[in-house]
C-alpha cells in the first residue's frame, strides 16, 4: 500500500519555525505581510492560502487584541515596588486584607461588535443601522474579605469625598473592626480622587490603631479580587431570564446576586493573590505590560 500521497507540503517543519519567528516578531503583521516576508529569501514562495493554512496547523488564529490601559512608567514601578513588598505573603496574609471597589451596572447591555452585509448604497437602509440609547445605571460600592462578603451600597450619583466618608464610617470601620478585632487587619482602596481626599486621610488617621491601610499601586485593578466578583454579577445579570426594566429593578437584582455568591468563589480569589504577585514580577521583568 502507498505509505503517503497527495501533494508534499510546501512549508516544512524548518518553515513553519521560520513563519512562527516572523508572528512573534510582528503579531500585527497581516497575512499578506507574512507571506512576503517569508517569501524574501526562499527558493520556493508561497501563497496567502498556503500561509493561512500552515498557521491555523500551527495554532494561529487572527483574533482582535484585548484592551488593556497603558501603564506610565511611574506606575509601573510602583506597581514592581508593592509586588517586591509583597512577594513574600502567603494566602495567610493576603486573608487579613479587606478588598473595595465601587462599579457601575447599565440597564442596557451592548453587544459589542456587530457586522452586517449591505450593498453600497444601502448603508442608510433601516435594517442595516444599529438604534443607540443613553442608558441609565446603578453606581454600587463593596468590600469582601476572604471570611464574608461585606455590605452591597447603592450610590445615588457619584462618589465624591463626602459620601465616601459616609461610606467608610458607617460600613468600612464596623466591618474592619469586627472582622479583625486584633487591628491586625488590612483596608484596600483604589487611588480614585474621593479615596485620596484630605478628609478621608484625616479619618483613617485618627484610626490607624484599629487598622491599617494598604498602599496600594495605581492602575493596578488586575491585582484586586473584587474586579472578578463584578464580572460574575455582570454575568448573572445577562443570564437573568426576565431582565430588569428599570433602576429599581436593576438594584435588586444586583443585591440578590451579590448575595448569592458562593463562599468558595470569593476565597479562591483571594487565595490567588500569590500567583497575581507572581505575574507582576514576571511581568516587569520581561518588560511587558498586560
Amino acid at each position: 500500500m502507498r505509505q503517503s500521497c497527495g501533494r508534499k507540503c510546501l512549508v516544512d517543519a524548518r518553515g513553519q519555525r521560520r513563519m512562527g519567528r516572523l508572528i512573534q516578531a510582528d503579531r500585527r503583521a497581516t497575512l499578506t505581510e507574512i507571506t512576503t516576508r517569508y517569501n524574501r529569501g526562499m527558493q520556493q514562495s508561497i501563497c496567502e492560502a498556503t500561509t493561512c493554512t500552515t498557521l491555523r496547523r500551527m495554532g494561529y488564529n487572527s483574533r482582535r487584541p484585548h484592551q488593556v490601559p497603558l501603564i506610565s512608567t511611574t506606575n509601573m514601578k510602583k506597581r514592581l515596588q508593592f509586588a517586591q513588598a509583597h512577594q513574600n505573603w502567603t494566602v495567610e496574609d493576603w486573608k487579613n486584607v479587606a478588598w473595595s471597589d465601587e462599579s457601575r451596572f447599565l440597564l442596557r447591555h451592548s453587544d459589542g461588535r456587530v457586522r452586517i452585509w449591505h450593498k453600497q448604497n444601502e448603508n442608510m437602509d433601516p435594517s442595516c443601522l444599529v438604534t443607540t440609547v443613553q442608558a441609565g445605571g446603578v453606581m454600587v460600592w463593596e468590600m469582601f474579605s476572604w471570611h464574608t462578603l461585606g455590605p452591597l451600597v447603592p450610590i445615588g450619583h457619584c462618589l465624591n469625598a463626602t459620601a465616601y466618608l459616609s461610606v467608610v464610617s458607617d460600613h468600612v470601620h464596623p466591618f474592619m473592626t469586627t472582622m479583625y478585632p486584633s487591628s491586625d487587619g488590612y483596608f484596600q482602596q483604589d487611588n480614585a480622587p474621593c479615596n485620596k481626599a484630605r478628609i478621608i486621610s484625616n479619618w483613617f488617621l485618627e484610626h490607624d490603631n484599629e487598622f491599617i491601610v494598604l498602599k496600594w499601586p495605581p492602575q493596578s485593578p488586575d491585582l484586586n479580587p473584587i474586579e472578578h466578583l463584578w464580572d460574575v454579577v455582570e454575568r448573572e445579570l445577562r443570564a437573568l431570564d426576565v431582565h430588569p426594566t428599570n433602576l429599581h429593578q436593576l438594584q435588586d437584582a444586583i443585591l440578590s446576586i451579590w448575595a448569592n455568591i458562593s463562599k468558595e468563589c470569593f476565597q479562591h480569589l483571594v487565595e490567588s493573590m500569590p500567583r497575581r504577585i507572581k505575574a507582576v514580577l514576571k511581568a516587569e521583568r520581561g518588560h511587558t505590560q498586560y
